[in-house]
């Protein structure tokens, strides 16, 4: 069964459960973690994962 993209879905668990195909940020999340900054400003472009990082986050550390 071909992987498709997930256009739309912000949600990692939902992105797991249908098997969709998404770019994989947990050195992002692991490089984040680690500077164990106070605070986090995360400036990308429109549509650039954002709230899929915030999610994936979230899946991490429930």
């Amino acid at each position: 069964m071909a992987r498709t993209v997930g256009i739309g879905i912000q949600d990692f668990g939902k992105i797991i459960e249908h098997g969709c195909f998404y770019i994989d940020k947990t050195e992002f999340i692991r490089d984040w973690w680690e500077s164990m900054d106070d605070v986090t400003l995360i400036t990308r472009p429109r549509r650039f994962g954002k709230t899929l990082i915030m999610s994936m986050t979230e899946q991490f550390f429930p």
